[in-house]
This record gives C-alpha cells, structure tokens and sequence, in this order.
C-alpha cells in the first residue's frame, strides 16, 4: 500500500513506540505518593521538560491532554469563558474560517450555548489570514473580544501562516491568541514564546507518537477554566490520571520531529513537488489549492475537475493508494469542503478535492504507485460523475 495520508495520522517512530512499551510495563499512578507514583510522576514530569523544550516553552506551561481535539476545545471554551466572567461584555471569539472543526464546532457550541458571537477572519485565495483583517475587527469589536484563534498551517490545503504577525496584531489590543499548531509541529519550526501566542494545540498522532495524548501550550498569565473537573491534575485545568506511558512516548516523538524538522522538510517536500510536478503532467487540468510556496513540506492538494472526491478516493483505495479526501462526511454525506470554499472555490471544485499527505516513512516509491493509478481513476470517476449530472 501506498500510504499518502500521514496528516490525518503518520506511524509511530520506533523510538516512541519503544518508549511507550518500556514505560507501560511499569505501574503506579502520577498522583499516587508513594515509591511507584513518584516514579511516575518522575516521567511525567520529564516528559513535560522535554516538551517545553522543544516548543520554546517553560514547563509549568505545558499541560497534556488526551488529544488535539480536547486542547483545540480546552483552549477556545476554556479562555472564553475566563475572559467572559471577567468582564462580561467579552463574548465575542475571534475565528478564521479555515479552522479545523475541532475549532469551528467548539466556537459554534459557544454561540449555541453560552452567548457567545462570532466574527470571521476571512482567507485568501491561497488559505492565507491577514494581520490587517484583525486589525480592522479589532478595532471594530476589541472591547469585545473574548479571543482569537488561527491555526498555525491548515490541515487541508497545508498553507502556512504568519502566526506571529498574527499574534503581534493580537497583543496590541490585549486579546488572548489561539493556534493550532497540529499540523504544524515537525513540519515547520515552531516556537511558544518567540511566535507571541497566548496558547498553542499539539497532538502525538500526527507527529509519530501515540494517539490519545497531546498537550495545551498555555501561557502562565492566560487563565482558561476547566472542562472537566475532578482530581485537579494539571494546574487544576485538566484532570483526570495520567497517561505515563503515552506522555512519555508523545515527548519522544515531539523531541525527535522537532530536532528532525529541517531534514525531514528538506527530504519531504522533494517528493511532494515531484508528486505535484507528476500529477500535473498527468492530470493537466488538475488545481493545485493552497499557497504555492508558503505551505507545509508533505502536503499536496488538488481540485479534479469533473470528479468527486469520495469516488476518486475510493477507485485509488482500491488501487492501494491511500489519501483523503478534502471533503468532510456528515451522516454518510458528502459536503463541500469547508476551507476550500472559505477561499473563494465553488461547489464543485469544493466536492472534486483530494489530499495528499508525505511522512518520515514516505518514499519515491509511494509517488510511483499513485501516479501509475491516477490517470484512469480519474477518469472512471470522471465518467461515474458524468452520468449523474441531470441532462
């Protein structure tokens, strides 16, 4: 199999998974006071030097979760609703319209719920954010402001933005600044305190480590309240007991793609500008999507005219090609994709889109096999499309 969808989960690096088995094979829980909890809290407590390390971050400020998604909801609920009780005139969450859902749903459960309005950050035609499009909201609506959130690159179309641009527009009207920065750890240098952000989401699976575990980069002036509540683990703002085992395989991983970045970019987009050179060639009316130069290493997105993207999908799938589609699926059904048309794209060429994604285990070989299945795969779904289409 030719596995090109390392952005939606890459393997674990042997040294992670060698860290994870090593550390599962001890007990004690971190909280526990005696001999085998300080072990573990040993561990954790490690693992969390390690990662603020890597990230440009002070210990204290890093705090693990289970995943992207809790941080991507810990920051944007929990900040908004400390900023809210603070002032509560502050209920206005700042988002650009190419977030992952993990952000958009939980800045829409805000406006559902808790009262919250929103105002959008629009994107260019490449997926790029402008630090004058948040100066301009900010003036109109900064007394307002609860917080703003931008990823660091789009898990898409792979365009990367100028997050401390961003960030620096952000503190001139002391607003607390989110990224997510999921996609963006490993494949591009990333720093917590140089980039000037409030708070920063990072998740193992998409890096080599486990999936289950990921951590919140959360400034130590910034307060969020909790989304769960209970033993009080982690500044009181995320209990639960700890993950020894993962934590320590997460801060492996992090370590190591971090220390690895600019060979691993160096080698990665090779392949990737061979893979869009080739599929250009082969597909001529094919459209490269995202910033053509200020994008992440492994990524490739194209629109396939007259295709949809789920059917192109699954006629490479059953080629051995591995991918995803830039489609989300809700209820079975196919949706447009949401950042593609946030940049300006139609519906069709929203539906046609396919992603692919390069890894540390991506080879030459992986471009070969889908350039070999590529060509005629587009063009029975090309076929299938046409005989939908009402005449």
């Amino acid at each position: 199999m030719a596995y090109l969808d390392h952005a939606a989960t890459t393997p674990m690096l042997d040294r992670a998974l060698e860290a994870y088995v090593a550390t599962a094979r001890e007990v004690g829980n971190a909280s526990s006071l005696h001999a085998s909890g300080r072990r573990a809290r040993r561990r954790v407590e490690e693992s969390r030097e390690r990662v603020a390390a890597a990230l440009g971050a002070r210990p204290s400020e890093v705090i693990f979760t289970g995943g992207g998604t809790e941080s991507d909801n810990l920051a944007v609920k929990g900040i908004f609703w400390a900023r809210r009780d603070a002032d509560a005139g502050r209920r206005r969450v700042i988002c650009s319209a190419v977030e992952h859902h993990a952000v958009l749903d939980a800045v829409d459960w805000l406006c559902q719920h808790e009262g919250a309005e929103v105002g959008w950050l629009p994107a260019d035609g490449v997926g790029r954010l402008h630090p004058d499009a948040l100066r301009a909201e900010l003036a109109a609506h900064g007394d307002r402001a609860a917080l703003i959130t931008a990823m660091w690159a789009n898990n898409e179309v792979g365009t990367v933005q100028r997050v401390a641009e961003l960030a620096a527009v952000a503190a001139e009207h002391g607003v607390p600044f989110h990224t997510d920065a999921i996609q963006a750890v490993g494949q591009v240098p990333v720093d917590f305190a140089a980039s000037g952000v409030a708070a920063l989401t990072v998740t193992g699976h998409k890096l080599g480590g486990p999936v289950g575990v990921g951590a919140l980069v959360l400034a130590r002036d910034v307060a969020a309240v909790p989304l769960l509540h209970g033993g009080g683990q982690e500044r009181d703002v995320r209990s639960g007991t700890l993950d020894a085992a993962g934590i320590v395989a997460f801060a492996v991983a992090v370590e190591a793609a971090v220390k690895d970045q600019q060979e691993y970019a160096a080698r990665v987009a090779a392949l990737r500008d061979d893979l869009v050179q080739r599929v250009r060639r082969a597909v001529p009316e094919v459209v490269f999507n995202g910033d053509p130069t200020d994008r992440l290493p492994g990524n490739a997105h194209f629109s396939f005219p007259g295709c949809e993207g789920d059917a192109l999908l699954l006629l490479l799938d059953a080629q051995g090609i591995a991918c995803s589609t830039g489609s989300a699926c809700s209820a079975g059904v196919a949706q447009p994709s949401h950042v593609l048309l946030a940049m300006g794209a139609d519906d069709d060429r929203a539906r046609s889109s396919l992603r692919f994604s390069l890894g540390h285990t991506s080879t030459a070989a992986d471009v070969d096999a889908l350039i070999a299945a590529l060509p005629a795969a587009v063009d029975r779904a090309r076929r299938a499309a046409a005989l939908r289409t009402p005449r």
